[in-house]
């Protein structure tokens, strides 16, 4: 399908979508216009799943994204359906080759009234638990607000990522030098890895997320490409882009620097601070990336796209200079947050290691005009201002690894607490779940800050 029919269904579906909630939620049950609306949705339903098995409908702060096709600002025809999902705390909703009208049809009568689903379900529930009732539906998946879909790790499993992570970053070191020998990097290869990347962000997405951080300092060049292409995949998935369309993105992520293939070993190896003509070499790589990846067979047209503008910004600045374009691809400004927010975190010879509150104060300087601000904040959610895999100290003392992070407040994760404020290990973890705890009660209720984990001699990724 090409991309305008894919915009145009896309526009098609979210304004049936939001005829039918506006029709059900005036109209009874059986009315004729409420009947002709929801056949209408099932139809421009079908019409995409013709052609893929699944699409997804995600928000983007005010904005609504179908499948992979961003529709443009200003559509105000569906602006309650943005309310009433952002209202009810939903993010996604997957649609499955096989829905029915009949799911289609209880979706929009849970959405536009869930006070009486709720009321249906249980005496004084709440509107939003009336959601129950959509995970009994077979191919229609709703995703509620938080940061993660998460999955229990044993040992095994977080072995079993780490030797991933480890396999990739060694993987990520044979493409680099494939690109320096022959010119341009293995394709195949490079699939391969996002395959297996995008699989486990996909399982198990805060483990291996938390693995990003733990990388080795010696080996940057490598750890940076498969950290930016997490890190990018896990923002994608979190707006509801999944599929072929997530391992483009993360394919495209992955090679984001790959021109620097073409840069001097000592330009691009120096432990110092580049120089005025150093730094010229130096912002010839997204041109060179996206020459090299153009040359390379079988590589997705995003990827030479997202080499060649992740170092723009929204506002015109950037480079290459004297560029600017309206818009930039929304492959682009995840990998661009990725590149950036992974580059400051990481501890080198001429940069302390920053942390994430810096970061991302970082990215929405300027007053927002070089990132855009809706997904850095959607960013904030996915990470957390402590993100997964921390190890934090605590407000009475003690010492704690985050667990999870909780969307509508990222200074307030969920924590398993370690050590005591003396610095003696307790027999067994503690979790305490930062969100819920009282400001006035003896026990922790925020976060002080980030702490080294190699001063204790402990390693965070085991706690998750």
């Amino acid at each position: 399908m090409d991309p305008g029919t894919r915009l145009r269904l896309a526009d098609d579906f979210v304004r049936r979508f939001a005829a039918a909630l506006r029709g059900t939620q005036l109209y009874a049950p059986g009315h004729p216009l409420v009947e002709r609306s929801l056949g209408a949705l099932a139809e421009s339903a079908g019409r995409f799943l013709d052609d893929e098995p699944a699409f997804a409908m995600g928000l983007l702060g005010q904005d609504i994204i179908v499948g992979d096709a961003p529709l443009p600002r200003g559509a105000d025809n569906y602006g309650e359906l943005v309310r009433r999902l952002q209202g009810l705390g939903i993010e996604r909703i997957a649609f499955q080759r096989g829905v029915t009208p009949e799911e289609i049809a209880t979706l929009v009568a849970t959405l536009a009234h869930p006070e009486r689903r709720a009321k249906a379900a249980a005496p004084g529930a709440e509107p939003s638990d009336a959601l129950a009732v959509l995970g009994a539906l077979a191919h229609i998946r709703v995703g509620r607000l938080q940061v993660d879909e998460r999955v229990e790790s044993s040992s095994s499993d977080v072995a079993t990522i780490r030797r991933l992570y480890s396999d990739a970053v060694s993987m990520a070191g044979t493409l680099w030098e494939t690109a320096q020998q022959e010119g341009i990097p293995n394709p195949k290869e490079a699939q391969t890895l996002v395959d297996s990347l995008a699989q486990a962000v996909a399982q198990n997405r805060t483990a291996l997320v938390a693995l990003t951080a733990l990388k080795e300092y010696d080996n940057y060049t490598f750890t940076h490409m498969v950290n930016v292409s997490i890190l990018t995949m896990a923002q994608a998935r979190s707006v509801g882009i999944d599929g072929t369309l997530l391992r483009e993105f993360g394919l495209a992520a992955l090679m984001h620097d790959i021109g620097k293939v073409r840069t001097p070993t000592e330009i691009l190896n120096k432990p110092d601070k580049l120089t005025d003509a150093e730094f010229a070499i130096m912002r010839m790589h997204p041109v060179d990336g996206a020459e090299i990846l153009r040359q390379t067979p079988e590589m997705p047209t995003l990827a030479p796209i997202v080499a060649f503008e992740h170092h723009l910004r929204s506002d015109g600045t950037g480079y290459p200079f004297g560029l600017a374009r309206p818009s930039l691809n929304i492959a682009t400004m995840l990998c661009s947050i990725a590149d950036v927010y992974d580059a400051m975190r990481s501890q080198r010879a001429y940069q302390h290691a920053f942390p994430t509150d810096r970061i991302l104060a970082v990215l929405q300087r300027n007053d927002g005009v070089q990132f855009d601000q809706h997904l850095v904040r959607r960013f904030t959610q996915v990470m957390g201002i402590y993100p997964a895999g921390n190890l934090v100290r605590l407000n009475t003392g003690e010492l704690a690894v985050v667990i999870t992070v909780y969307a509508p407040d990222p200074h307030r994760p969920r924590v398993r607490v370690l050590m005591d404020a003396r610095g003696a290990s307790l027999p067994r973890p503690v979790d305490v779940d930062l969100w819920d705890a009282a400001p006035e009660g003896p026990g922790p209720s925020s976060v002080r800050g980030p702490v080294d984990p190699g001063e204790y001699g402990i390693d965070p990724l085991t706690y998750l």
